[in-house]
């Protein structure tokens, strides 16, 4: 058996145990035992339960964190559009993640520490390339902000929370509202015409 393919197989023992059961019930010994290889075998990729789950996280976000960390990188796009679709990203990832959660038997605890798990990771993988898309704008004069890393968290904080609609839980109408007032502080901080960004609720 491959390395590479032992690895995603630990990954894929724990989703599938995350199914049925809550994370503090499932032992190393079970993962291994779904995953078909030896519990010292799990030690040579993974320190610890905690850090498979970690690595599960990134797994799960990977293709749509990549996608957004690729648009930083191409200053030939417009600052707004690039936001946009790091909007479009996390609106992604919120669907993946509620879809595998209608198959999660987990209790109310258990769901708010995972939740708790892909939001961290969402903000601080999502964060620099925001920023850089951010500060882009600013020496292109299409942005005004003196600090695009604060901007950057500002807005990853209020687009996870509310499109997790876990730790808030709202209405679609009021998720719609509070995306809605996120866009006109923007264009308020950017010093962009009322409106001009409307396109970003639109995604």
């Amino acid at each position: 058996m491959q390395k590479q393919d032992k690895y995603e197989r630990i990954l894929d023992a724990l989703q599938t145990l995350l199914e049925n059961k809550n994370l503090q019930t499932i032992s190393v010994s079970e993962i291994a035992q779904a995953a078909g290889i030896g519990k010292g075998s799990i030690y040579y990729y993974f320190s610890s339960k905690e850090a498979i789950l970690e690595a599960l996280v990134a797994r799960s976000y990977e293709k749509p964190l990549e996608t957004a960390k690729q648009l930083s990188m191409q200053p030939d796009i417009s600052p707004f559009t690039r936001m946009a679709m790091i909007f479009q990203a996390c609106r992604n990832i919120s669907t993946e993640f509620l879809k595998s959660e209608t198959k999660s038997d987990a209790g109310s605890a258990e769901k708010a520490f995972l939740h708790q798990k892909y939001m961290t990771h969402i903000i601080r993988e999502l964060k620099p390339a925001l920023a850089e898309i951010i500060r882009q704008g600013i020496s292109e004069g299409t942005i005004q902000f003196d600090r695009p890393e604060v901007l950057a968290e500002i807005v990853l904080i209020v687009l996870t929370v509310k499109l997790d609609n876990t730790l808030a839980p709202s209405s679609l109408e009021e998720i719609r509202d509070t995306i809605a007032g996120l866009v006109t502080l923007l264009e308020k901080g950017t010093e962009n015409p009322a409106g001009s960004l409307n396109f970003l609720n639109a995604l």
